[in-house]
C-alpha cells in the first residue's frame, strides 16, 4: 500500500546530528533548514549570498529557542569557492550527518559559470558534484550518513549531449539544458551509490525530487512562474521529499523519493521511479569521468 501520509511530524529527532543544505537562502532549502533545525540537528546553511542567509537564519532562531544554525559562503558556480567552503567546514566539523545538495539554477539566460561551465549544468551538476567528493570521507567516517542529490520531473526530458555538453556549438535552449541538468543529477546518484554500495562505511544516498512549486527558482520563466500560481503546491509540502530522502529510517541506498500526487506534480512523498534513462549505467559512468576530468576532483 503506498503511503500517503508521510510528513514532518514522522521525522525524529536529528539531535547531534549535522546537516549542510545548499541553497538555504530561500525556497526549499530555507524550508528544510527550517525543519531540521527545528527537529534540533545543527544546520549549515550553504549559501552564495550571506546576508540574505543571516536573516533567514535569524528567522528560525525566532522560531525555535536555540536553534543550532549557521550561515557559510558557498558559490557552486565557482570550484575554487567550493574548494574554501569544504576546508573551512572540515576545519570546523568533525562529522558531516546529511549533505543536502539542493541549490539549483533553472531557466536562466545562457551564461558560463567562473570555470568556463555552462550555468545550469556547472549548478545543478558539477557543483555539487565537486562540493560532496570534497566531503566524501566525512561522511565516510560519520555512521549513518546521506547525501540527497535533488533532481526534477524536468530529468524525463533530458538527453546528455557529450560532444556539447556546455552548449558551446548549438543554439542555446534553456529549458534542455535544464532538463539535462536535472538528469545529471540523477545519473550522479545512481553512480555514487553503485561505487559505494560494497563499502563497509557507506554513506546512503537517497535521492528526490519536490514536485512543482512556488518557489523563487521559478524568476527566469514567465511561463513557468504563471502555470506556478494555479498548478504549484507550497514549498513546505515540496520540501517534504526531500526531508523524507535525508531522514526516514527505511530510506534505502539508490532510492529516489517524490510526491504522490498525479504527475508527482504534489502531495506527501513517496518513494518513486525515474526514466529508464536516468538509470543507464553505461552514461553514468561517461558522464562521472567527465564530472572528475572537468572538476578535478576524483572520489
Amino acid at each position: 500500500m503506498i503511503d500517503r501520509s508521510w510528513s514532518s511530524d514522522d521525522i525524529l529527532s536529528q539531535l547531534g546530528r549535522v546537516a549542510i543544505i545548499t541553497g538555504a537562502s530561500s525556497g526549499l532549502g530555507e524550508e528544510t533548514a527550517r525543519v531540521l533545525a527545528h527537529k534540533d540537528a545543527h544546520v549549515v546553511m550553504a549559501v552564495r549570498d550571506t546576508v540574505k542567509g543571516e536573516k533567514v537564519a535569524a528567522v528560525i532562531r525566532g522560531e525555535k529557542k536555540n536553534a543550532s544554525i549557521s550561515v557559510m559562503a558557498l558559490d557552486l558556480c565557482s570550484l575554487k569557492s567550493i574548494e574554501d567552503f569544504s576546508n573551512k567546514f572540515l576545519n570546523e566539523y568533525q562529522r558531516l550527518d546529511l549533505l543536502i545538495n539542493n541549490a539549483g539554477i533553472m531557466m536562466c539566460p545562457r551564461s558560463t559559470s567562473a570555470d568556463g561551465f555552462e550555468i545550469q549544468i556547472g549548478t545543478n551538476h558539477f557543483g555539487h558534484f565537486a562540493l560532496t567528493g570534497r566531503l566524501i570521507e566525512r561522511l565516510k567516517s560519520t555512521e549513518d550518513s546521506r547525501v540527497v542529490p535533488v533532481s526534477s520531473i524536468a530529468h524525463k526530458g533530458g538527453k546528455l549531449n557529450f560532444d556539447d555538453i556546455h552548449w558551446g556549438k548549438r543554439n542555446y535552449n534553456t529549458i534542455k539544458a535544464y532538463c539535462d541538468s536535472k538528469l545529471a543529477n540523477l545519473y550522479f546518484s545512481y553512480e555514487l551509490a553503485r561505487k559505494l554500495a560494497d563499502t563497509v562505511t557507506t554513506p546512503r544516498i537517497v535521492a528526490a525530487h519536490p514536485g512543482v512549486c512556488r518557489t523563487e527558482l521559478t524568476r527566469h520563466s514567465k511561463v513557468v512562474e504563471l502555470m506556478g500560481k494555479f498548478m504549484a503546491q507550497e514549498q513546505a509540502v515540496g520540501a517534504l521529499s526531500l526531508l523524507r530522502a535525508a531522514t526516514d529510517p527505511l530510506a534505502s541506498n539508490g532510492d529516489y523519493y517524490g510526491p504522490s500526487g498525479l504527475f508527482e506534480m504534489g502531495g506527501a512523498p513517496v518513494k518513486v521511479d525515474s526514466t529508464q534513462r536516468s538509470k543507464d549505467e553505461s552514461v553514468g559512468r561517461r558522464l562521472w569521468e567527465l564530472s572528475e576530468e572537468l572538476t578535478g576532483i576524483k572520489y
